[in-house]
């Protein structure tokens, strides 16, 4: 297939684009490297750079490429800042995508693969997280997903846009040429990867007093790999509606301390603060409609298998990508 990628300079849309095209598909990459780098679009697809915020930009983007179907991976993804600057949200991850799912329309496209967040569902009745949750988002970055996935609904009903849109939480991973480089870095594993590079003196833990096993907040992790997976199986016609990926577990912080200390054989200080608001105890998504219906088989499912490959590539690239 021929696939138009937005986002595919970021860590998430460089290596589903570099799985996209090791499986024989052309992929079309667009991006205006606010967030994302250069030098993490495989050399194999077409760039566009371009910015979403000038009309026409997308619209024109997509008719040149003609693609066979859209996977949307840009947005803005700090929950916080959401919370202090929440026009940039509705702007980038609603009206922007909302441009992206027009230009669909209009160019003929069917098929529309949308990274979505489970933040959508807000705190969870019940764990592990599945589908049919009520979604009451408690910040813009969620509701802003939300509204974007009602749009999906609508589009679909209306002009036959056919989409599936994933749910997941954290990302971690790499795969053998492409990692994790955020200009501002709040993921825990790269966190505490720094630590063992010695770029960082220690790692802070918010919260050891919860109702968990260790005292830490337990998060879930999906490779990167097999989140590229997944949207490559979104591609399968017949196939719609709305997915949750995760490892079904979930890790807690000091579980993913002290497996990073076991990968890369160095002492890891930590140093504890008090929570966050807003933190859950646990939140860990079931991925069992995604493994039943679209066939997805997480090939990289321990925490062991995540660490290893971020600490492979980490090392190999220090200092993230050089532009």
């Amino acid at each position: 297939m021929n696939v138009f990628v937005t986002g595919g300079a970021g860590y998430i849309g460089s290596i589903c684009t570099e799985e996209l095209l090791n499986a024989g598909h052309s992929v079309t990459v667009y991006d205006n490297l606010t967030e994302g780098h250069r030098s993490a679009v495989d050399p194999r697809a077409t760039f566009v750079f371009a910015e979403p915020e000038v009309e026409g930009n997308i619209l024109n983007a997509v008719r040149q490429a003609k693609p066979d179907a859209i996977m949307h991976f840009a947005a803005s993804a700090q929950v916080g800042e959401s919370m202090t600057n929440p026009k940039k949200y509705f702007h980038n991850n609603l009206v922007n995508a909302l441009k992206l799912a027009d230009a669909a329309v209009e160019c003929g496209v069917k098929k529309f693969v949308f990274s979505s967040t489970c933040a959508t569902y807000g705190p969870p009745d019940r764990m592990p997280m599945t589908e049919d949750l009520p979604q009451r988002p408690i910040s813009p970055y969620g509701e802003a997903k939300l509204m974007f996935e009602k749009v999906l609904v609508w589009y679909q009903q209306l002009y036959q846009l056919d989409f599936i849109a994933f749910r997941y939480f954290n990302a971690a991973g790499a795969s053998e040429t492409f990692g994790e480089h955020h200009r501002i870095e709040t993921h825990l594993i790269p966190n505490v990867l720094m630590v063992a590079l010695g770029q960082k003196t220690h790692c802070e833990i918010f919260g050891t007093d919860y109702p968990t096993p260790d005292g830490t907040c337990i998060r879930d992790y999906i490779h990167i790999r097999d989140l590229a997976q997944a949207h490559m199986l979104g591609l399968q016609p017949g196939k719609s509606g709305f997915y949750n990926l995760g490892n079904g577990d979930g890790y807690s912080v000091r579980q993913v301390i002290d497996t990073c200390e076991k990968i890369t054989g160095k002492k890891i200080p930590t140093v504890e603060k008090p929570r966050r608001a807003g933190d859950p105890p646990r939140l860990v998504a079931s991925a069992g409609k995604a493994i039943t219906e679209l066939g997805w088989k997480p090939k990289f499912p321990k925490l062991e298998d995540i660490v290893s490959t971020a600490w492979a590539w980490h090392v190999k690239h220090p200092n993230g990508y050089p532009d």
